[in-house]
């Protein structure tokens, strides 16, 4: 294989080229057609789904067996709370498909409100009555041995305020740095650095003070072996073992990111650079800033419409009934109407046999084929929230290359750079280049995460199973198409900026981006890199002075029953929100910085 065939033919320089290309014909039409398609069938499934679906299951607490909790005129009316026998199950790749969560759930009448952390559950032994109210019906307690507990009390979320005003403080902060990013780009690098490092640090120390004072703390030598899991996270931090782990942890990446920072002090200097020029495109391209808005809208109502047909699909399942019996009957197992039951000739010809649930579902080719619609939703949500971001990448690095390829700075930008390249991707005939292109691009994209998400439905199947060389195949897979996700992901980024330029179909500009690459591998691998990893401690950095924050208007361990057991919920919600808020800045950053990568390249 020759070198041009390695690496393909550079672009010739052209005087004439300014910029991105309006005239552009139409390009991978047939995934357009596909597209609508796609999304007229899903409109058909959430029609279908509405109207089987049943809303109240969602509305109204339903336990395992159907039964709505607090419904008048039932053996349940004064139960109207739900408890989850082990909630930590909702977490399961099986409730986005079943949207259901594989765990026991039972109708009470209040939740428990009793404090105990392990050392007090296995010394008292008096809280057994209070617990049997919580076991499922038809128990034997004289079977069961010493009841093993844990801390599940109803959720009160803290001080909606403090949430609010976390994720407000994340956005001041994303915004002021970007802004002075603008002006002082090279110093705000090395504080920012600086800042991550001295963070860090302050972290380490602090894990080292709470380790030190647990020190003779009754219970405080338990591992967290021993420990098991809880529910209740507060557990955890009352043992020295949890801090000497974030202690390590934390010291590890502090001499990682050291390491970084010496190797790459020369590169560093160079993604400096890089960074000024962004900010400069960026000073020229204020909208593009907000731009992230209008993607967070587009992907909130993709979110909501694949939620709202979850939920409806999910809910028109039905309460199915069968006909059990101690002696022989040749109705056995059948379906039956627990209303008609008495009356029918099922309870004349088998006298001891009983109508009861047998499992929620149904047995109609709705409900058969209910699991081939809940894949397609899922498909469809990964398809369109794809389309959604590579709309958004191929606005911005469209704006952002009209930036680089003007002679005459400003003079030669348009006037709402964003505005028309947004034009360029939706406008007239133009709109079938760029559409297309972007379906083609999502549809790849989303074929690998369905599959995905199927290896992990079947490792949730399959987690009883003793096949060892199973298990094995199955973690080789799962590694390799997340390697899979994560190089298309960084394919199709290039891919969607040769687009946006010259209005190309997508296998044509994924080859030039990729040949692109190879042809200047050394500084994709270096400098393109060590920019995202630059514009990465930044995130760091706000995540980090939020979170500290919410860890510090925690709620304190106290002896009494604590108002809120899952504070934790709060503070991985400020975290969270925060890093997504900062990354929603700082993605148009990484995005200027790859446009101007590339384009230099070319």
């Amino acid at each position: 294989m020759t070198k041009y065939e390695r690496q393909g033919e550079s672009r010739k320089f052209d005087p004439n080229f300014k910029g991105p290309i309006h005239n552009r014909g139409c390009t991978d039409i047939l995934c357009c057609i596909l597209f609508i398609l796609a999304l007229f069938g899903y409109f058909a499934v959430g029609i279908l789904a509405w109207s089987q679906g049943d809303p109240r299951k969602v509305i109204y607490p339903t336990d395992s067996r159907g039964q709505f909790c607090g419904q008048a005129g039932t053996p349940l009316e004064k139960k109207p709370l739900l408890f989850y026998f082990n909630i930590l199950k909702c977490a399961s790749p099986l409730v986005l498909l079943e949207f259901q969560c594989p765990t026991t759930q039972l109708c009470v009448e209040s939740c428990p409100d009793r404090h105990l952390t392990l050392v007090k559950a296995k010394l008292n032994s008096k809280d057994h009555e209070y617990y049997k109210q919580y076991c499922k019906e038809g128990v034997d307690f004289a079977k069961l041995a010493m009841l093993k507990y844990s801390v599940v009390n109803s959720v009160t979320i803290f001080d909606v305020s403090n949430l609010s005003s976390g994720l407000v403080i994340a956005m001041v902060v994303s915004l002021i740095f970007i802004v002075l990013l603008r002006f002082l780009a090279g110093i705000m690098v090395w504080v920012m650095i600086v800042l991550v490092i001295l963070v860090i640090g302050y972290g380490i120390f602090h894990c080292y003070m709470e380790f030190a004072s647990l020190k003779g703390e009754p219970g405080a030598d338990v591992t967290i072996r021993d420990l098991g899991l809880q529910t209740d996270f507060s557990v955890y931090l009352q043992i020295r073992q949890t801090w000497l782990a974030f202690m390590i942890i934390l010291a590890i990446v502090e001499v990682i990111i050291i390491l970084l920072l010496i190797f790459l002090r020369k590169r560093i200097l160079i993604a400096i650079a890089l960074i000024k020029e962004a900010s400069r495109a960026v000073g020229h391209v204020m909208s593009s800033l907000f731009y992230p808005l209008l993607t967070f809208a587009l992907l909130a109502v993709v979110i909501a419409y694949w939620a709202i047909t979850a939920v409806f699909l999910s809910t028109s399942n039905e309460q199915v009934y069968k006909v059990f019996n101690n002696s022989e009957c040749e109705y056995s197992r059948e379906t039956c109407d627990p209303k008609t039951f008495n009356t029918s000739n099922i309870s004349t010809q088998c006298p001891d046999a009983e109508c009861l649930f047998a499992f929620y579902g149904g047995e109609t080719l709705y409900h058969k084929y209910l699991i081939l619609f809940q894949f397609y939703n899922v498909f469809l949500f990964f398809w369109c929230a794809n389309f959604v971001t590579a709309l958004g990448q191929v606005t911005l690095s469209g704006a952002f290359a009209s930036y680089y390829w003007a002679f005459k700075k400003p003079e030669d930008i348009p006037a709402f750079p964003i505005f028309a390249s947004l034009g360029r991707a939706l406008r007239g005939s133009e709109a079938y280049a760029n559409v297309s292109s972007l379906a083609f691009g999502s549809l790849i994209l989303s074929m690998v995460q369905v599959i995905r998400v199927l290896l992990e439905y079947l490792d949730h199947k399959l987690k009883g199973a003793q096949n060892k060389f199973a298990k094995f195949l199955l973690s080789c897979m799962k590694c390799c198409f997340w390697c899979l996700e994560k190089c298309i992901k960084f394919l199709n980024r290039n891919a969607y900026i040769m687009i946006a330029i010259y209005g190309k179909s997508f296998c044509p500009s994924a080859r030039d981006a990729f040949f692109l690459l190879m042809r200047n591998i050394i500084r994709v691998a270096v400098l393109d890199k060590v920019t995202d990893f630059l514009l990465f401690l930044g995130k760091l950095l706000i995540v980090g002075i939020v979170g500290r924050r919410a860890f510090i208007l925690r709620p304190k361990v106290s002896s009494a029953a604590p108002s809120l057991n899952y504070y934790w919920v709060p503070i991985l919600t400020l975290v969270v929100g925060s890093y997504l808020i900062a990354h929603g800045f700082f993605s148009v950053y990484a995005m200027c910085v790859d446009t101007l990568f590339l384009c230099f390249c070319e």
